[in-house]
């Protein structure tokens, strides 16, 4: 057991092998109460601002059901729902909001703005997502790799295929050298991430026996149990980048060839979504049309919709694993 109580979680590397271990094993005890009907509330009384700066589908309903389940009660404020950075600093807004709610959870651009607001608010603090960060994602993908192939984590072998440079890349690059796993992180040269993540995933391998592989060979895949990938083009970039972009990595599409050349016939596909598989929504068919991929942009219809995708129950683990991350925390 671990006293995490009012701990911030702002990146993975905040928290120790053991401690996300921890994490894993009560968001499995959690999702298990939930299924039986026999959760037990113990966060009543308390109060969780969340503040969006970025929309959201997956973390904001994980946060707010998760709250809900544990009694505890949730402001959402969006980004015209605050004067945060517009009339007010971050520092004094971490402040204002730190006397009122118990938890603060941010997603936006800038790890400077969650980091600040930690600083600040003197109570925890909970990185939804920034640029350069995606913990509780990490901890989603983790718990469902782990119920997928019924393996731990340092017996896991996952790649991660497509643009590098930002959080997912990071962050399953630095979650899997602290748990121990095989990573593989598939990428352009020009899109792998900052040098220092790369030289800080080495040296956590080190004490955890983690194995790092950085390639721009998708060949790489072989022998993984999962292929991960995400979104080439990022919230806020503008038009203009999407067909150089789809034009660089076109050849790390994750389709039915690259699913195969895992050479594991169990191979799972995980996406933290929203995916543009198809061409049924707005920016899926602008960005078909602006790149001439209609079949798919990072990943194919047919594998996102095939019994190799586990994006679903991914998705359905931000609930379980964002839960756990509040009763270790609040409770």
């Amino acid at each position: 057991m671990f006293n995490l109580r009012n701990r911030s979680f702002l990146k993975e590397i905040d928290f120790s092998r053991e401690e996300l271990a921890y994490l894993l094993r009560l968001s499995a005890s959690l999702k298990t109460a939930k299924y039986n009907g026999t959760e037990e509330q113990r966060l009543r009384g308390r109060n969780i601002a969340l503040i969006f700066e970025k929309t959201s589908t997956r973390t904001r309903c994980a946060f707010e059901v998760a709250a809900h389940d544990q009694g505890a009660h949730v402001t959402y404020l969006d980004p015209t729902g605050s004067q945060m950075g517009h009339k007010e600093s971050t520092a004094d807004t971490a402040q204002v909001l730190g006397r009122m709610f118990d938890a603060i959870e941010y997603r936006g651009s800038g790890q400077e703005h969650v980091e600040e607001l930690a600083e600040y608010a003197g109570v925890p603090v909970y990185n939804g997502l920034t640029n350069e960060w995606h913990p509780t994602q990490m901890l989603a993908d983790f718990l469902t790799m782990q119920e997928q192939s019924g393996k731990d984590a340092a017996d896991i072998a996952y790649a991660y295929v497509g643009d590098g440079r930002f959080n997912m890349g990071r962050s399953l690059l630095i979650t899997g050298a602290i748990l121990g796993a095989d990573v593989r992180l598939i990428t352009p040269a020009e899109l792998r991430p900052p040098q220092d993540v790369i030289d800080q995933a080495h040296e956590l391998a080190k004490a955890s026996g983690a194995r790092i592989t950085i390639s721009e060979d998708v060949a790489a895949v072989k022998g993984v149990d999962f292929v991960h990938t995400d979104v080439w083009v990022s919230m806020g970039e503008p038009k203009e980048v999407w067909a150089e972009r789809a034009k660089l990595l076109a050849p790390y599409q994750v389709n039915a060839e690259l699913l195969r050349a895992t050479e594991n016939p169990r191979v799972k596909f995980m996406h933290c979504l929203p995916a543009f598989h198809d061409t049924k929504t707005v920016v899926g068919a602008q960005i078909a049309e602006a790149t001439g991929m209609t079949d798919g942009l990072e990943v194919t219809n047919e594998v996102f919709q095939s019994p190799a995708s586990v994006v679903f129950d991914q998705a359905e683990n931000r609930l379980h694993t964002i839960k756990a991350v509040l009763v270790a925390t609040l409770a």
